[in-house]
């Protein structure tokens, strides 16, 4: 059963399972992400692991407030970490919540056993080319909505779900319309959260250089496919990380944990198993 706790002035919700080193995932996707997701795909880790999975302040059941900056999410992890007496975490994350475990990482390294990393990148450099992959797929794309979604320009929760409606064909490699159509049914829209973070966060993003001080063991893991951060970007993100590791998921596009699970899980497990003690 799902609990609550309240941190930095808002209520976040979470799932918690399973004993041992805390594994904390965060998701992707703001104002569309929550921990649903993770906490399916990496439930099986609960048999050698405490398995904590969130919903960011803005995003799925939790409580929104802003500011919805890299600052605050950085912030409410940490108190999340302090309140559940966690202690030195596993910390994985995905897409966007990619870039906010790395900022966790540059402020809070110490706090680290390792760190994992999906579809994600260390600045906004590949926006042009997701954009121009859009335009250019099979799939048909309105140009100026596509471009309100990037510029954090979407106008209500429903414009929102009309937008991602439109570029959610292209995040798998195999495409199943059937589950897609169930996906979106079930996708909690909050279109500020969303233009807060494209608007405000993504703008000048690019912590790069400073990465190269992050001396935690760093799992790096991208779909040969991905339209959005594509493998360019984590292999950028490889080369600056002292201790990053590069897995390519050749089968896969933007969420190889869902595509490929069962390799992603014993990737997973394989790194853990060289780098935390259990």
């Amino acid at each position: 059963m799902s609990k609550t706790l309240r941190v930095n002035g808002v209520t976040l919700t979470y799932d918690d399972a399973g004993t041992g080193v805390a594994f904390v995932t965060l998701h992707g996707g703001p104002g569309m992400g929550s921990r649903k997701g993770d906490w399916t795909t990496f439930g099986p880790l609960t048999d050698s692991y405490r398995l904590i999975s969130y919903d960011q302040r803005g995003n799925g059941e939790s409580e929104g407030g802003e500011p919805y900056s890299h600052e605050q999410f950085v912030a409410d992890l940490e108190g999340l970490r302090q309140k559940l007496d966690l202690g030195k975490i596993i910390l994985l994350g995905g897409s966007y919540g990619g870039y906010i475990a790395l900022e966790y990482a540059l402020r809070h390294q110490e706090n680290l056993h390792a760190l994992i990393l999906r579809d994600t990148a260390a600045n906004n450099r590949y926006k042009d080319t997701s954009m121009e992959r859009a335009l250019a797929s099979e799939f048909p794309m309105d140009e100026a909505r596509l471009e309100r979604l990037f510029a954090g320009r979407v106008e209500s929760d429903e414009d929102f779900r009309v937008s991602f409606a439109m570029i959610q064909p292209l995040y798998n490699v195999t495409r199943d319309p059937v589950a897609e159509a169930e996906r979106l049914a079930q996708i909690p829209f909050r279109y500020q959260t969303h233009n807060w973070a494209f608007s405000r966060n993504q703008t000048d993003f690019d912590i790069t250089e400073a990465l190269r001080g992050v001396q935690t063991p760093v799992l790096v893991t991208v779909g040969r496919h991905d339209w959005i951060t594509p493998l360019e970007a984590s292999e950028e993100l490889a080369a600056v990380l002292p201790k990053g590791e590069l897995v390519v998921f050749e089968n896969s596009g933007h969420s190889p944990q869902l595509e490929e699970t069962d390799r992603y899980l014993g990737v997973v497990r394989e790194f853990l198993a060289r780098h935390v003690a259990l």
